[in-house]
């Protein structure tokens, strides 16, 4: 009788997983869902939750930084965006394999609220485009570290914990490289 309970409700949940899937085509929402059924309740949970955050941010930070590279007028900033791609990409593949070898599910693609951001930038004209695209790194950029310092204290997974504690310094020096573009746009 347990083991029929256990298994009607895995199947339901695997049905709620496959319903929410077809109503809701947002990358970041299946991914999330998947994790969900998968870690709910479990001592990794948390660190689902993270790695699905922390990969699509990096993947908004480099599509950023793509459209950085096309679209800003000061080289600052265009050099900004190519580190972004750079560093992200790198990132990204990282905390890719890290979540393969942990069965964590990632966004394939950004989510709602992530492409909203990128649409937003990507309509500003010229120097509006560096100052807000300058200014969302910096916020973005002081979360990410924020979340990031977290995970490396919190996390009950020891490679994830490894990992995020890492990326720190460079989080750090995107937010100091942000800031003095910040600096050099307000002076001219």
């Amino acid at each position: 009788m347990k083991k029929f309970i256990t298994i009607y409700f895995i199947l339901a949940l695997c049905i709620a997983a496959c319903e929410n899937r077809q109503q809701n085509n947002d990358p970041k929402d299946l991914a999330e869902d998947q994790n969900e059924a998968r870690f709910n309740n479990t001592k990794i949970e948390d660190d689902a939750e993270f790695a699905l955050k922390a990969a699509e941010g990096g993947m908004m930070e480099a599509e950023l930084g793509r459209l950085a590279q096309n679209k800003a007028v000061h080289r600052e900033v265009k050099s900004f965006g190519a580190m972004m791609v750079g560093d992200h990409s790198d990132t990204n593949k990282e905390l890719e394999s890290l979540a393969q070898t942990r069965n964590i599910s990632l966004p394939a693609a950004l989510g709602e609220d992530k492409q909203k951001k990128y649409d937003e930038l990507n309509s500003k004209k010229a120097n509006e485009f560096d100052r807000e695209y300058i200014s969302f790194m910096i916020k973005d950029h002081k979360e990410d570290i924020e979340a990031f310092r977290e995970q490396s204290k919190e996390s009950k997974d020891a490679e994830l914990r490894n990992w995020a504690t890492s990326k720190i310094p460079i989080l750090e020096h995107h937010l100091a490289e942000a800031q003095r573009i910040d600096s050099l746009l307000r002076s001219r």
